[in-house]
């Protein structure tokens, strides 16, 4: 006995005749038939009483009428419920990212796991890369993005993407732009007809870090510098590579907050080493302000993706994982962000 069989009887019963419920049910009369004869058969009853006139319930068949709209009722009403029950995962999770990053990444992650998962609630933890590292060592958060930090005790990381290191700054007079070269792509621009190269450059500007110019680190290091102190990465990168040029820093300006050392360089107090995440903070164009790659050596900043080593990954995390590195692809292969995942 099933359902189908049930809706059948109740069709022949409320039609009176088995010739109009085939009709009402669009199947053939004597398929009708043999489906009512087969309930009999399974019940060990008799279910209608058949005459010139057409069927009649018997006492058996009254009762099962009446039990079987109860039960297709029943059965109505648990699909609805089913239907009605949340469509894919759901749950929060926090992310802890660096402060520098947060503007570029998260707001494209949060519009799109919106679109695609709204019952997924995302908290940010935005904050400078040593409390991102301690949010999640301290569970405070359940995924990472962590700076220069390929292995880290009690945190399972894996590769995300890396950038490269820009020396940014007002320069009013000229002088340090004096230092730059060109980027060889730029170069073979500059031969080309006038109105492919303004296309090229447009183009390039948009999509390649190669583009821009270099500036040597020796003759970045000379000039009058903004930076945090030692406890922090791009520092620790800063002082690296003066260590392997054998040249000292002209530190004009040492603060730890990041938003002070922001307001610094953008009022003009000194340069910067910022990585290619954090270059559309810049001032508008066509003002004195300018950028370049660092090269000689070339510095650059990686970034990896971290859990707990100790929690296993449930459904939402993944989500959410899988969101944020196909993000980070679509940002890099727009040329929105200069980096190489």
């Amino acid at each position: 006995m099933d359902l189908r069989s049930l809706r059948y009887f109740i069709a022949v019963v409320e039609a009176g005749s088995l010739s109009r419920a085939a009709g009402s049910l669009y199947i053939a009369q004597p398929a009708l038939t043999a489906q009512i004869k087969k309930l009999e058969s399974e019940l060990g009853a008799q279910l209608l009483e058949r005459s010139h006139a057409g069927v009649t319930p018997t006492q058996a068949g009254v009762q099962l009428y009446q039990d079987a709209r109860r039960l297709l009722s029943d059965a109505s009403a648990m699909r609805e419920r089913i239907q009605r029950l949340p469509q894919g995962p759901e749950g929060s999770v926090t992310i802890a990212v660096p402060f520098l990053l947060s503007s570029l990444l998260m707001g494209p992650l949060l519009a799109h796991l919106k679109d695609t998962h709204p019952r997924i609630r995302v908290f940010v933890l935005d904050d400078l890369s040593l409390m991102v590292r301690k949010a999640m060592l301290d569970r405070r958060a359940d995924i990472g993005v962590l700076v220069d930090a390929a292995q880290v005790e009690g945190l399972h990381c894996r590769p995300l993407v890396r950038e490269a290191m820009y020396f940014c700054g007002h320069d009013p007079g000229g002088t340090v732009r004096a230092l730059l070269r060109p980027a060889p792509d730029a170069a073979a621009t500059a031969q080309a007809p006038a109105a492919r190269r303004a296309g090229a450059r447009a183009t390039a500007a948009r999509a390649s870090p190669t583009m821009r110019p270099t500036i040597d680190f020796a003759d970045a290091a000379a000039q009058p510098l903004v930076l945090q102190s030692r406890r922090y990465t791009i520092r620790q990168r800063v002082e690296e590579a003066a260590a392997a040029r054998g040249v000292a820093l002209n530190i004009a300006h040492e603060h730890d907050s990041a938003r002070v050392i922001r307001s610094l360089y953008a009022c003009g107090g000194g340069f910067t080493f910022t990585p290619a995440c954090a270059l559309g903070d810049a001032p508008a164009s066509g003002t004195d302000w300018m950028v370049a790659r660092v090269v000689n050596p070339e510095m650059t900043r990686s970034y990896t993706l971290a859990t707990a080593a100790n929690r296993e990954v449930d459904g939402v995390m993944q989500v959410v994982m899988d969101a944020l590195e196909a993000v980070v692809r679509e940002l890099v292969a727009s040329g929105r962000w200069e980096a190489a995942v």
